[in-house]
C-alpha cells in the first residue's frame, strides 16, 4: 500500500485554549494510539489534503522532527457547518502485527448483463479487511466480466491469501438488476445453436413443400 509523509510537530499543551489556538492559525490537532501511550501532535491543514480528499487509501509516516511513526487513519472530525478538518486519530501499526482497514472495491470488466440491459448496482464501495500492514491492498479488484442478470457477487469472489475479509459470506459487492430495456440474456452458444436449429427446420419444411 502507498504511503503519504505528514510532517507535524508534537503537542506540549492539549488543553482547549492551546486546542482553539492552533485551529485558528490553520493547524490541526492530532493523537496517535497504539503505542505505548497517546502521541499528540498537530500538523498543517493542507498537510492532510492527500491523505482525506481522495477516494484512495494509504498509511502515513508521521515525521515529528526526525521521530517517525507509521499509522493509519483511524477517525476524523470536520466542522458541521465549514467542512474544515477540526481533529484526527491516528492507530499505530507496526510490522509485525495485523490491522483491520477499509480498502475501496474497484469494479472492472464489462458485464455481460450490463450489455443485454441490465443495470449494476454497486452495494458494498469498500470492505474492511485484516493483514499485516505489507501486505494491506491499494484496492480489491471485483472483475464484473461474467455477471448475467440476477447475478450477484459475492465477498467470496475477491478473497485473498494475503489478507482477511472481515465480513460473512453472504456479503454483496454488487449485482446486476434486470430493466425494461433487458434482453434475453443467453449464452453465444445457446444463440447460435437456436438459430441453427430454426434453420435446419425451415429447409426441412421448403423441402416437405417441394
Amino acid at each position: 500500500m502507498k504511503s503519504i509523509t505528514i510532517k507535524g510537530s508534537q503537542r506540549e499543551s492539549v488543553g482547549k485554549k492551546a486546542t482553539k489556538a492552533l485551529r485558528n492559525a490553520g493547524m490541526v490537532p492530532c493523537v496517535v494510539y497504539g503505542g505505548d501511550e497517546p502521541i499528540s501532535f498537530s500538523a498543517e491543514e493542507i498537510a492532510f489534503k492527500n491523505l482525506v480528499y481522495t477516494p484512495d487509501v494509504h498509511t502515513v509516516v508521521i515525521d515529528l522532527g526526525g521521530n517517525k511513526i507509521n499509522a493509519i487513519l483511524q477517525d476524523i472530525q470536520f466542522h458541521p457547518v465549514t467542512d474544515r478538518i477540526l481533529h484526527i486519530d491516528f492507530y499505530q501499526i507496526f510490522d509485525d502485527k495485523e490491522v483491520s482497514m477499509e480498502i475501496p472495491v474497484r469494479i472492472t470488466g464489462n458485464s455481460r448483463g450490463v450489455r443485454n440491459g441490465g443495470v449494476l448496482r454497486i452495494v458494498s464501495r469498500k470492505l474492511r479487511v485484516k493483514a499485516i500492514p505489507e501486505n494491506l491492498p491499494d484496492f480489491i479488484e471485483a472483475d464484473i466480466t461474467e455477471m448475467r442478470i440476477g447475478n450477484k457477487m459475492y465477498v467470496t469472489a475477491v478473497q485473498n491469501d494475503a489478507y482477511k475479509i472481515l465480513h460473512t459470506d453472504n456479503t454483496v459487492i454488487c449485482q446486476v438488476r434486470t430493466s425494461r430495456t433487458a434482453i434475453a440474456d443467453v449464452d453465444d452458444e445457446e444463440g447460435e445453436e437456436g438459430e441453427a436449429a430454426e434453420g435446419g427446420a425451415e429447409a426441412a419444411e421448403a423441402t416437405a413443400e417441394a
